[in-house]
């Protein structure tokens, strides 16, 4: 058999990308004030900012889209979506939000209080943002393995079970739930094995605590646990993705992931104990439950977005892609997460900038490195995004500077990648005269979305 993975599908529509020179860049990227958030997106050649909503949908979406229900309450669209859900997670209690943030807001506004604390692999940017703004502490214990990108490790998103027995030990009293993300986005989209999963809920059984799911990508996490545990190789998707769902007393996920949709999330929950609460606080925020922000044409999109997410011919050619980059990435010396995740790359700036000083901010002046010098849109994952500034003046800084290249599903082509990689390794080449970065304008939350920065020594 020939060892070339295609891609499982063919394209019946596309979109032209606009070619800028590097001249036009380095304009364009002033004016956004060095943030590549701040660039419109017809101004880049490829972007990988996220895979979150910006992946192209099928012909079964399209189609599904046409059958919307569009009433207020009680929508045809809304039923078929919760039949469907509660088929892939076996929770009975759901709503829709718009997307994944809004599920984290709603949940947390209802369940959660100021002090308490919720431990996690790693919570992602609007996950801490979300619990921090109610004044809960979000903790992330991820395994030693997990915040060492060079370090090969089949389940680098597992949590540390024995900090999770400390923490339970002597703040149980804090916690309202337990949460864990699959795959774990912070720590290089890596997966969380059936067996950590097991454990880890277990354990908090055992202090009558819940364990919620951050679950947008949990078909990607569903593949990698039949490709590296012993035991799945010959399970199906669907059934790993029950078993999974099985230890989780509730989950919210942002559909635009493995749902495969450009806007979508919810919240599933198995038991009704806090269903008055978020379904009250939706229709506050979001709208009517059912439909929470969401078209009835969305719900139908999702609906067939989170089945076709499950299929294993496309996520092992998803899983395969980034492997394949990360492999165009070692033949050129440049250091990243190992092994590849399922949805994205993510480049380790301290390879390619070892010199540079963290206070100036390496991974962000790699993503405007690769935006200058071949309009690639990444998005830095270090101390822009997971550090702070202090009351003080002072900063503190992530553990590690990460640039993630997240894939659109459905979209890019080998050729796509091929260019990254030959780009990406001449950016390498002229490391030394890639310039760091200083902040000028920085919100409290959330910062890299909306930030400004100024070259180091202009």
């Amino acid at each position: 058999m020939p060892k070339t993975l295609i891609e499982p599908f063919r394209i019946k529509s596309i979109e032209p990308i606009r070619m800028t020179t590097r001249a036009e860049r380095e304009e364009l990227l002033v004016a956004a004030k060095l943030n590549v958030f701040k660039l419109r997106a017809e101004d880049v050649l490829i972007d990988w900012l996220t895979d979150s909503g910006t992946g192209a949908m099928s012909s079964r979406q399209w189609a599904a889209i046409m059958e919307g229900d569009e009433s207020y309450a009680g929508a045809r669209s809304f039923f078929r979506l919760e039949t469907g859900i509660q088929g892939i997670t076996g929770m009975k209690f759901f709503v829709p939000t718009h997307q994944g943030r809004a599920a984290e807001k709603v949940l947390f506004t209802a369940v959660c209080k100021e002090g308490q604390l919720v431990p996690n692999n790693c919570h992602f940017d609007t996950t801490r943002a979300n619990l921090e703004y109610l004044g809960v502490e979000a903790v992330d214990l991820v395994i030693p393995e997990g915040l060492q990108p060079a370090t090969i490790h089949p389940f680098k998103g597992n949590i540390d079970l024995d900090r999770v027995a400390q923490v339970l030990a002597t703040d149980a009293a804090r916690i309202p739930f337990g949460m864990i993300t699959v795959t774990n986005n912070t720590g290089g989209g890596q997966p969380v094995s059936m067996a950590n999963l097991r454990a880890y809920a277990a354990l908090l059984k055992r202090h009558g605590k819940a364990l919620i799911m951050d679950a947008c990508r949990f078909s990607e996490n569903a593949m990698f646990i039949k490709m590296r545990e012993p035991g799945y190789e010959n399970t199906p998707i669907a059934d790993i993705v029950h078993e999974m769902f099985s230890y989780a007393d509730g989950c919210t996920m942002s559909a635009k992931k493995d749902g495969m949709v450009n806007i979508g999330g919810f919240i599933a929950l198995r038991s009704e104990e806090w269903m008055d609460a978020v379904r009250n606080l939706l229709i506050l925020t979001e709208g009517f439950p059912t439909y929470g922000g969401l078209a009835g044409r969305d719900l139908e999109a999702m609906a067939i977005g989170l089945e076709e997410g499950m299929h294993e011919d496309y996520l092992r050619y998803r899983l395969r892609t980034a492997e394949y980059l990360g492999e165009r990435f070692e033949a050129a010396g440049i250091g990243f997460v190992k092994p590849t995740g399922g949805h994205a790359v993510y480049i380790d700036a301290r390879t390619v900038l070892p010199a540079m000083p963290v206070a100036h901010y390496p991974a962000w002046a790699l993503c405007n490195a690769l935006y200058l010098e071949g309009g690639i849109r990444g998005v830095e994952i270090g101390s822009v995004m997971f550090g702070k500034r202090l009351a003080d003046g002072t900063e503190t800084y992530h553990k590690m500077e990460l640039v993630r290249l997240a894939f659109p599903r459905r979209m890019y082509t080998q050729s796509h990648f091929d260019y990254a990689a030959e780009v990406i390794a001449e950016v390498k080449q002229r490391a030394s005269s890639i310039r760091g970065v200083r902040l000028s304008k920085q919100s409290p939350y959330l910062r890299h979305f909306t930030c400004e920065c100024e070259w180091v020594g202009a």
